[in-house]
């Protein structure tokens, strides 16, 4: 299948990979997990003989999961681009993803150890996925509609995941259901839905033909691009800014609903619930507004400058959180604000590396780079969150370290030239 750019059926089809794996990030990374591990994970836990807080636990196994993909993907991406079949590594995590939240349903605290597999694998597949996926968005389309096309995937999966986190919370909190099934509908979700993309996406985009060792190959092909990137200044600067503000960007996104169970006075444990889920919902749908407007704000004035008014928002957000948040109402307001730049650095973020990329077959090692950094940022964020929290014993001091994410990432932003 000879793929074209700005085909409207292809443009669609790739975007529907957000509707079918944003469920993952909402129900198991943000809303209905969470709120089930607080409830039956005790706030200390022995883990292979280590005593850890819960939510501590939890940020460590996050922080694994992205070394994982952080070491896989380059190797994995060098021998997609050789070989062709990046949609077939894109299925293979996509599943692998899938099924590690359907096997959610069995988590225990009896077996904590083995449990944790669960949630580590889900990880894995998660982002071991969107490297393969974000790799089409240079071959789908022309760099004048990156920003659009990229808004469109985001908004999608902002609509998508709301819908099933609804039809979740009414089969727990009317139907009493338990918690668990909503594991599983989200896995079924993310395999279902995903084969209207695989559908319409080709594997093999440059009708290459793999011969010999693909891991020799791959290897060499990701040596080549990492050789074309250190020639690449706009891109390399764009890299060093991306790697800092996702420190702070990804971990407020994965440790948001642990300040909320922790930080906010609710009246009582249903408000606390209902409350958290209100506060869930209000990020996804101002988050589709917000991806859109900054799509439009980056036309008129350019991608490096939008970003850079999102990061400002972004450091007033944690500002806020450290020195002012401890109501519901305090809450709704800073998931308002959260959801608003949520979707417009997301968004644009990946279309701004998109657009920066060389003329090249080898979009998914560019793109293995942009995620390993990525992957990277998430493990130090997270890690150096619930290391803090656990020295200090104060999950407000973690958010001390997102400051200074954030402002890093602004001052390496500067030095990227403002064309872009």
């Amino acid at each position: 299948m000879k793929l074209e750019k700005n085909d409207k059926k292809i443009i669609n089809a790739w975007t529907f990979y957000d509707w079918a794996n944003s469920v993952y990030p909402l129900v198991i990374t943000t809303a209905i997990f969470p709120i089930f591990y607080e409830a039956v994970v005790p706030e200390k836990v022995d883990f292979f003989g280590f005593n850890l807080i819960n939510t501590e636990l939890y940020s460590y196994v996050v922080s694994l999961s992205f070394i994982i993909v952080a070491i896989c993907s380059p190797i994995l991406s060098g021998i997609a681009d050789y070989s062709g079949n990046k949609k077939t590594f894109m299925k293979f995590f996509c599943y692998m993803g899938a099924l590690a939240c359907i096997s959610l349903y069995f988590f225990s605290v009896e077996n904590i150890e083995l449990s944790m597999i669960s949630v580590l694998l889900a990880s894995v597949g998660f982002w071991g996925s969107l490297v393969f996926y974000n790799a089409y968005l240079p071959e789908i389309a022309t760099p004048d509609l990156h920003d659009k096309i990229s808004a469109k995937g985001f908004s999608r999966g902002y609509i998508g995941s709301s819908i099933l986190l609804i039809i979740c919370l009414v089969l727990i909190q009317v139907l009493e259901i338990d918690a668990r099934y909503s594991f599983v509908l989200t896995g079924l979700w993310w395999i279902g839905f995903s084969q209207i993309t695989y559908k319409g996406l080709p594997n093999n985009v440059f009708s290459h033909k793999a011969e010999g060792n693909k891991f020799a190959k791959g290897f060499k092909e990701i040596k080549n691009v990492w050789n074309q990137l250190k020639q690449l200044k706009s891109l390399k600067r764009y890299l060093a800014a991306f790697f800092v503000y996702s420190m702070g960007v990804q971990t407020v996104m994965i440790m948001a609903i642990f300040f909320g169970t922790k930080e906010i006075a609710w009246p009582d444990e249903a408000a606390k619930t209902t409350g958290l889920i209100v506060s869930v919902l209000i990020i996804q749908f101002i988050a589709i507004p917000g991806a859109y407007l900054m799509a439009y704000l980056s036309g008129k004035i350019g991608n490096i400058k939008t970003l850079g008014i999102n990061i400002f928002i972004w450091i007033g957000i944690c500002v806020g959180a450290y020195a002012v948040v401890s109501t519901p109402m305090h809450f709704y307001i800073t998931a308002g604000v959260v959801g608003f730049v949520m979707g417009g650095i997301q968004s644009l973020s990946r279309s701004t590396y998109s657009k920066l990329l060389p003329e090249t077959e080898d979009h998914a090692s560019f793109f293995s780079f942009y995620d390993v950094l990525e992957k990277i940022a998430i493990v130090v964020g997270t890690f150096a969150y619930g290391f803090i929290e656990g020295l200090t014993g104060d999950m407000r001091q973690s958010i001390l370290s997102i400051i200074v994410f954030f402002f890093l990432g602004f001052l390496l932003l500067l030095r990227i030239p403002k064309k872009t």
